[in-house]
């Protein structure tokens, strides 16, 4: 059992500048397998476990290369510890609660000095976040804090999710949330929930012709393109020269992501160049709510157009992880859900 308290910050203290020391030494060792099978059976929804397991599947891989071990060798110590699991079943369920579909982060300000770890003091930031920083190419700021301001439950959530690019959006939820430590600048961090406006609405198809890449490679790079900010992403057969059946990876990104993913496909991929076209697009206002049926809690996604038309469907993971539960046929739960948010509309 764990118990929550919500303090408010003080603002009138006084700021200590010679606090540049960190301290990863805990002494709370979990393996990697055992967080794993905590999870795993935990009673967490899955759509949270297995964005839970995402996260520590990121930082798993940064402690083995690091280490010089396999993952199966990985034990936590920071990142074990109650405190940092919480962080990140947290930052799983707030995922899965708002119905996240990206996330954008501004550049990490890493900060200045030294950590204590298992290992000895080393310097800013930990080899973990180092290791994390380079992998998900995440966006740097110079900052004089002396102090860790990014560690790696941090970049694990980040690597596993965030993109760094700047989306024009509207902004519907704000939330902000002050740090116990006391540093020269405002110790806090502010997430911000909202909509894609329509200033995104200039966007970039790039694609490529592949003729020489198997079907679990192809899979694996349009993932790895989604899970990098694409905002949409498929494949066509097409024939090619000398009459090779071929692939058209074709990706959909922001304006100003078009560098960024030409050069990821010619990292990703085996072509050789890549083609882009401007285009636009249109956006249908969205909404999510939640409702009750005899299965449980699924989710909602409402689409409304600029003539005031709306059209709702409930959300296919919600409706296959209750089906699997149960042993029941996915279109039952689908209608069972459809009904339900129609029943509510007509009790409004």
């Amino acid at each position: 059992k764990i118990d929550f308290q919500l303090v408010e910050p003080d603002h009138h203290h006084h700021h200590h500048h010679d606090h540049h020391k960190a301290d990863h030494h805990h002494h709370h060792h979990r393996s990697y397998a055992d967080i794993r099978k905590m999870l795993r059976t935990s009673n967490l929804s899955d759509p949270v476990k297995e964005k839970t397991l995402a996260i520590f599947a990121k930082i798993a891989e940064a402690e083995a290369d690091v280490h010089n071990k396999s993952i199966d060798e990985v034990h936590f110590h920071e990142v074990g510890a109650v405190d940092s699991i919480l962080d990140i079943v947290g930052a799983a369920v707030a995922l899965d609660y708002f119905s996240i579909d990206k996330v954008y982060s501004s550049p990490l300000p890493l900060g200045t000095g030294e950590v204590m770890t298992q290992h000895g003091m080393l310097p800013i930031p930990a080899p973990a976040t180092a290791w994390l920083i380079r992998e998900m190419k995440a966006q740097i700021a110079p900052s004089d804090v002396r102090r860790e301001l990014v560690t790696p439950t941090g970049a694990g959530i980040l690597a596993a999710f965030a993109s760094f690019s700047q989306p024009a959006m509207t902004v519907d939820r704000l939330g902000v949330g002050a740090g116990q430590a006391e540093l020269e600048k405002p110790n806090i961090m502010r997430v911000m929930i909202g909509q894609s406006s329509d200033a995104e609405k200039g966007c970039v198809v790039i694609e490529a012709n592949i003729d020489d890449m198997t079907a679990e490679q192809l899979g694996a790079v349009l993932n790895a393109a989604l899970d990098h900010g694409a905002l949409d992403a498929w494949f066509t057969a097409i024939q090619m020269k000398k009459n090779r059946p071929a692939v058209k990876l074709s990706l959909i990104v922001p304006a100003n992501d078009e560098e960024n993913f030409s050069d990821f496909l010619l990292e990703h991929t085996t072509t050789l160049g890549v083609r882009s076209i401007a285009m636009n697009r249109k956006l249908a206002k969205r909404s999510v709510v939640e409702v009750k049926t005899r299965f449980g809690q699924v989710k909602i996604k409402i689409k409304e157009t600029d003539n005031g038309g709306k059209h709702a469907h409930p959300e296919y993971d919600d409706c296959e992880r209750i089906a699997r539960a149960e042993g029941l046929p996915f279109l039952a739960v689908y209608e069972e859900a459809m009904q339900a948010y129609l029943n509510a509309k007509s009790d409004e």
